[in-house]
């Protein structure tokens, strides 16, 4: 991104996005956790409302940032029985498209496809990411995502434990 103009061009994007998805993968969680705003949301919607509010409706998934920093330290730890040892994922990021930007906002989509392999299993995730990028000359980060599941059933792929 050019430090002088804050207009984004979807590689930018897609770099960013590529980058969190490395961070998953890698469970390089610390790392991830700095691609979040101070402000940030992370929202996966139940299977059966997919259009669902959080503020009003049952969701799998509603962190601030202190519940992602917690998520983050649970998942590192032994607590997290599902994700201990850890699964190992890949994170297929496409169809990126910036949507909108005002301002210092941007408003990004792009599907998802998510494999988690852990013995003796291997379950996937298929969605669409939601994104509000803040855009700075500094970069990106991430104020909200929302990863809404195509799936309406999980029970072939399992809980989700791992981070979408």
């Amino acid at each position: 991104m050019n430090a002088a103009s804050p207009t984004l061009t979807r590689s930018d994007v897609e770099d960013f996005l590529y980058r969190e998805a490395a961070y998953l993968d890698a469970w390089d969680l610390d790392g991830w956790l700095t691609l979040y705003a101070a402000d940030a949301r992370y929202c996966i919607p139940a299977t059966d409302k997919p259009d669902g509010d959080p503020r009003r409706d049952l969701v799998i998934v509603d962190d601030d940032r202190e519940r992602l920093e917690s998520r983050v330290e649970r998942l590192k730890s032994r607590r997290a029985h599902r994700e201990f040892p850890v699964s190992q994922t890949r994170h297929l990021v496409t169809n990126v498209v910036i949507e909108r930007q005002e301002g210092d906002r941007a408003f990004v989509s792009a599907a998802f496809m998510v494999w988690r392999f852990r013995e003796p299993r291997a379950d996937y995730y298929v969605g669409r990411y939601d994104y509000e990028l803040a855009v700075t000359a500094n970069g990106l980060s991430i104020r909200s995502k929302r990863a809404t599941l195509d799936m309406r059933n999980l029970d072939e792929a399992g809980s989700v434990s791992i981070v979408l």
